[in-house]
């Protein structure tokens, strides 16, 4: 049998690539006939586990992690049906049963089957149902044939496997937060945050037409990468307010959506950006979106964070200034991206080359090895998108 390699998280700040059990079609002591394991082609690594690895979740010592999964089917149980061994596919990062009353309406990312402690379930995840992680060389899939998604074409599929490999969760992601926006033709977009996320929300709404998009942060780096496929920027780090700023570039305080690519971590804006204020992206979004907008939540927002700034933010109370968003009759979409609503259609739109997506987020390919030091150079906000070779497939 083939040895098996995982990231793990062990404390916060510090993960190490670990010898773990090679994974078997089996869910607790029954035969899992449904699922597949999986010869792991790439795995990325996510700001949502980099929430975890600092310390800002309920996270246990030892959980291996990666939810972003792209790979090749090496076993495939008794009752799967249309997925066969040698197929390459891309795995939502969203466990669904396929069977539950929220499945059967499209909503994947709060299946009532997978998770024994609420909706929903993530590979690699805090108190998202204790699945095995992908940042690792083999990883197993339940449900295949409902969830996974197979490339028509091996060989067309390693050619843009760099673009694929965003299919699983952050290219999905960033443009659900855009459709939830309301996002268009000739659309004005702002959005909050140049990391990944916000990054291929960015390209996304490009996708969409927007006639002009907005990115804010605070990290010249990420700023420039926005600007280079067309975004314009503002650093918020200066002291002129977010309204102020937008109504440089587009003539008025105000856009017709905003996306939230940010979440509980989020700092303060000009010269309170070294402190933290989880409500931060939330107010100014309200105030910079017209009346009748949408804002777009993609970023994560949390029950349990043990580094909060107050006790009332340790459970996910922040101090939303709701009453303006209501008097604007706005509208607000939070929670896990749907993927399956959305990534036939984006891979699609990567093999008839409608978006560059991989350029658009800076993919960088790593072993497996190097995954530590990939999690330290993100985490100090390098304009990248770290992409893990386990078995040098890509590279």
């Amino acid at each position: 049998m083939s040895n098996n390699r995982g990231v793990a998280y062990i404390k916060p700040g510090v993960v190490q690539v670990q010898n773990i059990d090679f994974p078997k079609l089996e869910l607790g002591k029954r035969k899992c006939n449904h699922g597949v394991i999986l010869k792991v082609i790439s795995t990325n690594i996510c700001g949502s586990d980099q929430h975890m690895v600092r310390g800002r979740t309920t996270a246990p010592e030892g959980l291996v992690l990666g939810h972003e999964i792209t790979g090749q089917v090496i076993e495939a149980g008794s009752d799967v049906e249309y997925i066969h061994v040698g197929d390459i596919v891309s795995v939502p990062f969203n466990i669904a049963c396929g069977r539950c009353r929220n499945c059967k309406e499209g909503k994947t990312g709060i299946c009532l089957n997978v998770n024994p402690a609420r909706p929903g379930a993530a590979y690699g995840y805090v108190d998202m149902g204790g699945w095995v992680g992908g940042q690792a060389d083999y990883v197993m899939v339940p449900y295949a044939d409902f969830n996974l998604l197979k490339f028509p074409d091996k060989d067309q599929a390693m050619a843009k496997i760099r673009d694929l490999t965003l299919l699983s969760d952050i290219f999905p992601t960033g443009y659900h937060g855009a459709v939830t926006a309301g996002v268009g033709p000739g659309s004005v977009v702002y959005i909050a945050g140049a990391g990944p996320v916000g990054l291929a929300s960015a390209a996304s709404c490009h996708l969409l037409g927007a006639a002009v998009v907005i990115v804010g942060d605070m990290i010249p780096e990420r700023l420039a990468q926005a600007k280079s496929f067309g975004c314009e920027t503002i650093d918020l780090r200066t002291d002129a307010s977010l309204a102020d700023q937008i109504a440089q570039i587009v003539g008025i305080p105000e856009v017709d959506a905003a996306v939230d690519c940010v979440g509980f971590e989020a700092r303060g804006h000009g010269h309170d950006c070294g402190h933290e204020h989880p409500a931060t992206v939330l107010n100014a979004a309200m105030e910079i979106t017209k009346a009748g907008g949408s804002i777009g939540i993609p970023g994560l927002y949390v029950t349990g964070d043990p580094g909060a700034v107050d006790e009332a933010a340790k459970l996910g109370n922040l101090r939303i200034r709701i009453g303006l968003g209501w008097a604007k009759s706005h509208s607000f979409h939070t929670g896990q991206c749907p993927v399956m609503k959305y990534h036939r259609q984006l891979m699609q739109a990567i093999f008839y080359d409608k978006i560059q997506i991989a350029k658009a987020v800076n993919v960088e390919v790593i072993s497996l090895t190097d995954a530590p030091k990939g999690y330290q150079d993100f985490d100090k906000g390098a304009a990248k998108k770290y992409v893990l070779d386990p078995h040098g497939m890509i590279a």
